[in-house]
């Protein structure tokens, strides 16, 4: 077995001891039909997690014991499955071994908002609204429906769609090309969750055909993160407006993004 020297030996002991809280905290499997099952220990054998997660149990053992072992990104996944960890425990598991999480859990893209959520902007005075992971709105305020009048009122919910497919949205953001080119890069951003989903496939491949400027943004590969920052608009009845919008996931739904502006910037 290969040395892990990318795991600091307080982390690995860290582990140790969380691997070995998570199968304790396993309901102990039905005994076989007929035979006694007596345990000593609470939870599950470390050689039934092995065997669950298709490892050896001398690796397994080592493992609880934050031996210097080798973490590979499949085997944790294997692991956090066979102990069931949620995924809060999986990030958990994947931090503290210092890797990439092969499959990191993420709400579809065709996940439908939760209704805690949906009411979640009417409690906010400033424009709110909500977005899911292909940037189409499911909620929004009164302030958020004045100020994007020439986005909502359009029966198009799609952030994206209006913004490379009306040519109101090159009078409303007055910095468009700029403001496009790095929705894009936001947007492939977030595509690494749940890379070929047929939802988020159909959505740039229709953009592709009928956008030229979304494509060459797109084809240029850029990456950004969707951070927040002064936003400037051409509103048709008060003329320019500016404010700092901040961007909020919600923890138990991180596939849906609420985004919140404040006058100002």
């Amino acid at each position: 077995m290969e040395a892990d020297v990318e795991a600091e030996p307080g982390q690995r002991h860290t582990l140790g001891a969380f691997l070995r809280a998570r199968r304790e905290a396993l309901p102990a499997p039905a005994p076989i039909s007929g035979q006694k099952d007596r345990r000593r220990t609470p939870g599950w054998r470390r050689e039934e997690v092995a065997a669950a997660a298709n490892v050896s149990t001398t690796w397994y053992i080592w493992a609880e014991q934050g031996r210097n072992i080798s973490f590979s990104p499949h085997a944790l996944a294997r692991l956090a499955a066979a102990l069931r960890l949620t995924p809060a425990e999986r990030a958990y598991l994947f931090a503290l071994a210092a890797r990439l999480d092969p499959a990191p859990p993420h709400e579809s893209a065709d996940q439908p908002l939760p209704e805690d959520l949906r009411a979640l902007p009417a409690a906010i005075t400033a424009p709110a609204y909500i977005l899911d992971a292909l940037y189409t709105g499911h909620a929004w305020n009164q302030p958020a429906q004045a100020l994007f009048a020439p986005w909502l009122q359009r029966g198009e919910p799609n952030l994206l769609r209006f913004v490379f497919q009306h040519e109101a949205a090159r009078n409303f953001i007055p910095d468009w090309p700029a403001r496009a080119q790095r929705l894009v890069a936001e947007f492939r951003a977030e595509t690494i969750h749940e890379p070929t989903a047929p939802a988020r496939q159909a959505l740039i491949n229709a953009l592709l055909r009928e956008s030229p400027a979304f494509a060459r943004f797109w084809h240029n590969h850029e990456v950004l993160a969707r951070e927040g920052g002064t936003r400037v608009f051409h509103h048709p009845q008060h003329r320019e407006m500016r404010f700092v919008q901040h961007n909020l996931i919600p923890a138990a739904h991180p596939g849906f993004k609420l985004v919140v502006l404040v006058a100002g910037g």
